[in-house]
């Protein structure tokens, strides 16, 4: 949902949801001296960022929980999506069925994780799960052939092998194992800045500039958002 091209300057879906948010925010508080400070933040660093206050909202591919609830805000859901397997093409792996016996990676400290090892569990297969930090050490493990697969939510594997202009090398999994509805998770308590970003959120929905915004980062995969993200983009165009 959002990587960085270097120099400090990330982009992606999320990234550009964010830079609505905070023009909104900048023109309700009169300040046009305000500058985004993009800080860089890890699965196992976020939530404690936006609790100390050290990031204002969370730009990036975060599942909504009950439990993260708990501890941080979250504005309405801007994605739905799952659990996903990204192979070679010389070595497929076309489901969690085609793990058993194979090594597959995946970020510590996120909802893929568990979801992951229940359906390895259900399936009662033999499989080696490799916790990694980051998305990037997943992803630089596939390339050694260190690994069979990288276990991600599908929209953050296809931001990977965007980015890596890696269509031709590796092959997606169509199959998913997980629903995960994302969302921009804010401080907890924290109303009247969660609500700009709902606005901003409901209007992008509203007018259909979020389908654009879409097309511009996954137009590769498939000019057309999914249905059940169709679906999401009409429930979440609530009235001013």
């Amino acid at each position: 949902m959002s990587f960085d091209r270097g120099s400090n300057k990330p982009a992606g879906y999320s990234v550009e949801l964010c830079i609505h948010i905070a023009a909104a925010e900048k023109q309700k508080l009169g300040r046009s001296d305000i500058r985004i400070n993009y800080v860089p933040v890890t699965a196992e660093s976020r939530f404690d960022a936006i609790q100390s206050g050290k990031i204002d909202i969370l730009c990036g591919a975060t599942t909504k929980t009950l439990s993260r609830s708990e501890i941080v805000g979250f504005t309405q859901l801007t994605f739905v999506t799952g659990g996903a397997l990204l192979s070679r093409k010389d070595a497929v792996v076309e489901n969690v069925e085609g793990l058993e016996g194979k090594r597959v990676a995946v970020v510590s400290n996120t909802t893929t994780i568990g979801s992951l090892n229940g359906a390895v569990g259900e399936l009662g297969i033999d499989v080696e799960i490799v916790p990694v930090g980051t998305t990037d050490e997943g992803m630089v493990m596939l390339e050694r052939g260190e690994i069979d697969a990288f276990s991600a939510d599908q929209v953050v594997l296809i931001g990977q092998v965007i980015a890596r202009s890696g269509r031709k090398l590796y092959t997606l999994s169509s199959e998913l194992f997980s629903f995960e509805p994302f969302a921009l998770a804010v401080p907890r308590g924290d109303a009247d800045f969660q609500l700009i970003a709902d606005r901003v959120l409901s209007q992008l929905n509203r007018s259909g500039e979020i389908v654009k915004i879409y097309k511009k980062w996954f137009s590769s995969f498939g000019n057309k958002p999914p249905a059940a993200l169709e679906v999401l983009y009409q429930l979440n165009s609530t009235p001013q």
